[in-house]
């Protein structure tokens, strides 16, 4: 199957308005979005940069160092790839796909109910602090509306859900790691959920929610994202990175930068959070893999 297909699947199964017109970039005489009461649209947000600043994959890297789960020489390689993102602000794919590499062996021969458990404790140390409040609002503007959001990240399927449940949002699309009776074996299910997955993902979740992705938003930071923000009607680019910003203001789109003179609040977890996105991902995962035998 491929990864945005399994990612897609993942998530079906987990199942403050926007800030005013004076936030930096918005445009005078927008109509006003999301429309409430309109169930044919959602949204879709990338993490990294977007949602939380820097990579989440990073931080988990440090929480299961901390935990003692790997070495300092590769703490030492999760340092230098989280400084290098912070410093440029884009997803490099070398950079992305070593991160991907060691993670996979540091959680092979684990069981996924201990990472899982182990994640909600990192998210508190590392994550909370980082979610840009602004994004953090748009966020909550279409749940107001009564819309779904999802993630959408490069990031394992079961941090993402983690972090999709403590910010109350519907769910989480992300990268797939294969598990047999709830053991990860150090392989994914297809391909990791990056660029043009993310597209296939987000179209493959609309079509099985009876979306109308003409009415449906986006939101990223990098132009990687560039073929999931072309999908829908309403395309964001938060805290862009140059490629992206050059091209969203040619076609015109919204633009959000939440970095200059704000500091990231930490987010505590709604009354409202939904379960159900914690187990959809890690389901699935197997799921998806006693399919494939």
């Amino acid at each position: 199957m491929l990864a945005g297909e399994a990612a897609a699947e993942a998530a079906r199964k987990s199942s403050l308005d926007a800030e005013q017109s004076a936030e930096a970039g918005a445009r005078a005489g927008e109509p006003d979005f999301p429309v409430v009461g309109d169930d044919r649209a959602a949204a879709f947000f990338d993490l990294d940069n977007t949602v939380m600043q820097g990579a989440a994959i990073f931080h988990f890297g440090r929480g299961l160092y901390k935990r003692k789960f790997f070495e300092r020489r590769e703490l030492t390689r999760f340092a230098w790839q989280q400084a290098w993102f912070r410093l440029a602000g884009v997803e490099d794919p070398e950079h992305m796909q070593d991160a991907r590499d060691s993670a996979l062996s540091i959680v092979k021969g684990h069981r996924v109910s201990e990472l899982m458990s182990i994640g909600e404790e990192i998210y508190d140390e590392y994550m909370a602090d980082r979610i840009w409040p602004g994004t953090r609002a748009l966020a909550q503007a279409h749940l107001d509306a009564g819309q779904k959001v999802w993630l959408v990240t490069a990031a394992p399927v079961e941090t993402a859900t983690i972090i999709a449940r403590r910010l109350g949002l519907t769910g989480a699309l992300g990268t797939v790691a294969e598990s047999v009776d709830g053991v990860y074996t150090g392989r994914l299910v297809g391909e990791p959920l990056h660029g043009p997955a993310k597209a296939e993902a987000v179209r493959a979740l609309a079509a099985a929610e009876g979306l109308d992705l003409a009415r449906c938003a986006a939101y990223s930071d990098s132009h990687n994202d560039i073929p999931m923000l072309s999908l829908v009607g309403h395309p964001y680019a938060i805290n862009p990175d140059t490629k992206l910003r050059k091209h969203a203001r040619a076609r015109d789109w919204r633009l959000r930068d939440y970095r200059t003179g704000r500091k990231a609040a930490k987010v505590g977890i709604p009354a409202a959070a939904g379960v159900g996105a914690l187990a959809g991902g890690t389901a699935a995962a197997v799921a998806l893999h006693r399919r494939r035998r």
